[in-house]
């Protein structure tokens, strides 16, 4: 059985507990090790993870001193576990102490680099972006493959900074679905004469440009619109979230969910996905493939995205979801105010048509995975893309 020990930036976020399950659920035996941003950390199916320490959002000092304090303990952190047979180092400080791990395990230990955003302070021509780049570079120097899930993430950033020359294996923010039984949902209708339609914007909420934008909008219809959030606001990016969303009539925030139990749900009391992110404008908000998209597209809300982004470019291949031109207010409105409920129905109707593996990883992705990390153990991969969850 491949032993991957995977170190990972926050076992708090739910993407983690995703990814562990997909190690698992394709054969794998998982060694999970990382930092917090919580005190309590979730629970993993029969894995008590390792703790590194804790971290906070927005403080990269305090995250390199962090790292640097965990490198030094690394090795008796990781003392009593077997050596593993392949690292994963998620995010670049958990690929600098994958290196870490590297040389304490033996030098012919692969390292997998998995990379899902790309943070603003590696971009631009500035002194700190440079020497970001620098390092990531160095640490990735040993890398056996990149792990991503989008491609503008390797055409306009590992390729045009020419920051990695590894194989690259493209896992998209699916749903995962191991059971091979379909969850049932029951998407709400178009709402009757009088009642709103309902964007629902959920997942990790950081974005205050979008939060104005959508408050400004639903103002301005006067009702026909709401929104409804949920998910965990990082409070860090809002003057006062809970206190603006308070104060706006037609927008409510409803709280953390369960993901995936409470999925089918939520999206299905919703008519549109807010598939739009402006936190790093023109960067990696302008790369991503969210976990929105298909979440919402695989529970039947029409998904809204900007134009320019992947992820227009990716409804646009497929001919669903509406495209905002401008991040404007009376753009918004001209996009969803002429919209009836039959024009409504036929969007539905697109995504419906779409095949399901779209939205949804199940056990042969899993399987495919674990396939290609046990050849690169073996010292077996060829240089090409592959994506997996295709």
């Amino acid at each position: 059985m491949l032993h991957v020990l995977y170190l990972v930036h926050d076992l708090c976020d739910p993407a983690v507990g995703r990814r562990v399950s997909m190690l698992q659920a394709g054969g794998a035996r998982v060694t999970l090790a990382g930092f917090r941003r919580r005190e309590t950390v979730p629970g993993f199916d029969g894995i008590v993870p390792i703790d590194l320490g804790v971290t906070e959002n927005r403080a990269f000092g305090q995250r390199l001193l962090a790292v640097a304090k965990a490198a030094l303990t690394l090795g008796t952190k990781l003392k009593s576990i077997d050596r593993p047979d392949i690292v994963i180092g998620r995010n670049l400080e958990m690929l600098a102490l994958a290196n870490r791990a590297r040389a304490m395990f033996g030098a012919d230990i692969p390292i997998v680099y998995e990379c899902l955003d790309i943070h603003r302070l590696l971009l631009g021509p500035g002194g700190v972006a440079r020497s970001m780049r620098g390092a990531e570079r160095f640490f990735g120097r040993n890398a056996a493959l990149l792990l991503t899930s989008s491609p503008a993430f390797v055409r306009d950033y590992f390729e045009a900074y020419g920051q990695s020359h590894a194989p690259v294996l493209l896992l998209q923010n699916k749903m995962l679905q191991l059971s091979g039984a379909d969850a049932a949902f029951h998407p709400t209708p178009s709402p009757p004469e009088g009642e709103p339609w309902r964007i629902g914007w959920f997942g990790a909420l950081r974005c205050t440009k979008s939060l104005k934008l959508l408050a400004e909008f639903t103002r301005a219809m006067d009702g026909r619109f709401e929104v409804v959030l949920r998910g965990r606001p990082a409070h860090v990016e809002f003057d006062d979230f809970d206190g603006f969303v308070g104060s706006e009539p037609h927008m409510r925030f409803e709280g953390a969910y369960r993901n995936p139990q409470d999925l089918p749900a939520i999206y299905g009391e919703v008519h549109f996905s807010w598939a739009i992110d402006f936190f790093e404008e023109g960067m990696n908000s302008n790369w991503l493939l969210p976990n929105r998209l298909y979440e919402g597209c695989r529970f039947g809300a029409v998904p809204l995205a900007m134009k320019g982004t992947e992820t227009a470019r990716f409804l646009a291949e497929r001919r669903i979801g509406l495209l905002l031109d401008e991040p404007r207010a009376d753009r918004l409105t001209a996009l969803l105010a002429v919209i009836s409920p039959q024009e409504f129905e036929a969007m539905r109707e697109a995504i419906a048509a779409q095949d399901n593996h779209t939205w949804v990883c199940g056990l042969a992705e899993c399987r495919g995975l674990v396939e290609r990390l046990g050849h690169i153990a073996g010292g077996g991969y060829r240089d090409v893309l592959v994506e997996v969850a295709a």
